[in-house]
């Protein structure tokens, strides 16, 4: 799309997700904002703006003229009060009460919010219908039904469905709902996680050490040595060789149990000279003596997929997509390469370029990285509500 000068406020802002997306489109921050003292830093380090301030400090007068506001708010709960309150009574006290405010002042012409998918289903689905009924009452023009989107489903191998809310300010026809359609979109099957990964990479900081990689060996080793390929249930060896199977248990459970028992029992010989072989276990944690292939057959070694050491065990996953970064407490490993995720491809799955300077502090980049917005998702709606405006 052909770039247009215009003015936008970053609010929220992160490490600038949509400071990202809508500078691609020729947009210039007038202001960002945020309390995040390293996610200021980063921001400062590659905008060089400084976004070091409070929305609630924020006073309407000192709030710039601008065409676009985008917030990744955080969800809060919302007041129950009837309608004669006014919608932004209701919203008072939460952090979307200090968006509106300043759309009230100064109706900028789109806005485009972010939050997660929960935020339509939280408090019953009234949290999401006050945001959406306030916006109207501002006169901002909204999808009829929650625009769920995520990255894999533009081709960037990462699972995050998260609810946006585009909007065009139209005060005479605040009531009649947009319409952001997209075409064909991606499914899960149609990504590849090697579109964003490094194969140069190695840097020993993301490499496995010794123990994780015999955790994981006699792990890819448990799973040839058995008589199925497809596991349908999460295997705990503790429950192997349980002879009665507690009745207080709730039947899910009693029915895990069973099949773990009835997995043992199968492969005996095989299983009672696998623990013999790595010490009964006796060096692996608690959660590393816990196994979950989710891969079905599409491959043959745990060295194939990819892989998290997670508190319900190790977990295998189908080289396709990794989960959302924000859910990743623990760093995915790159089976081929056995190493961790790095920090330049979390970047890459939040569709950040190759330029953008994170935090010198690991954890503290994948961790920004995990609460940024997706980049290119961004992009892509904000192009289509651009269309949809001048198409009007």
């Amino acid at each position: 799309m052909k770039k247009q000068k215009f003015k936008f406020i970053d609010l929220f802002s992160g490490i600038g997700g949509f400071h990202q997306a809508l500078t691609a489109f020729g947009g210039k921050c007038v202001l960002a904002s945020d309390i995040n003292p390293n996610a200021i830093k980063v921001y400062k380090n590659n905008y060089g703006i400084d976004s070091n301030i409070d929305v609630r400090d924020i006073k309407n007068e000192d709030v710039p003229d601008h065409d676009v506001l985008c917030a990744g708010f955080p969800c809060q709960a919302f007041s129950k009060a009837g309608k004669r309150e006014g919608f932004m009574d209701q919203t008072r006290g939460t952090l979307f009460f200090e968006i509106a405010r300043i759309l009230n002042v100064k109706h900028p012409k789109y806005i485009l919010l972010e939050n997660v998918k929960n935020l339509v289903s939280h408090d019953g689905g009234h949290t999401y219908e006050v945001i959406c009924n306030t916006l109207k009452n501002l006169g901002y023009r909204i999808p009829a039904k929650p625009l769920i989107l995520s990255p894999h489903q533009f081709g960037i191998p990462q699972v995050r469905e998260r609810v946006y809310i585009p909007g065009i300010y139209d005060l005479e026809n605040a009531n009649k709902p947009i319409e952001i359609k997209f075409g064909n979109l991606l499914d899960k099957k149609d990504n590849s996680i090697d579109t964003i990964l490094d194969s140069s990479e190695n840097n020993p900081i993301y490499s496995i050490n010794e123990h994780t990689e015999k955790v994981l060996t006699a792990w890819d080793e448990f799973y040839h040595g058995l008589d199925i390929k497809v596991i349908g249930f999460p295997v705990w060896t503790s429950y192997f060789k349980t002879k009665k199977i507690d009745q207080s248990y709730p039947e899910w459970k009693q029915d895990f149990v069973r099949k773990n028992r009835e997995l043992y029992l199968r492969n005996k010989e095989f299983i009672d000279g696998w623990f013999k072989k790595w010490n009964n276990l006796k060096d692996f944690t608690p959660t590393e003596q816990k196994f979950e292939w989710q891969c079905g057959t599409t491959i043959k070694s745990i060295w194939e997929g990819v892989i998290q050491i997670r508190p319900s065990g190790v977990r295998v996953k189908k080289p396709d997509i990794f989960q959302a970064l924000v859910a990743l407490v623990q760093t995915p490993i790159i089976g081929k390469y056995k190493r961790k995720l790095s920090v330049r491809e979390a970047a890459r799955l939040q569709s950040f370029p190759d330029t953008f300077i994170p935090d010198e502090n690991m954890q503290q980049a994948y961790k920004q990285f995990g609460n940024a917005v997706n980049v290119k998702v961004v992009k892509e709606i904000f192009a289509k509500l651009i269309k949809t405006a001048t198409s009007r």
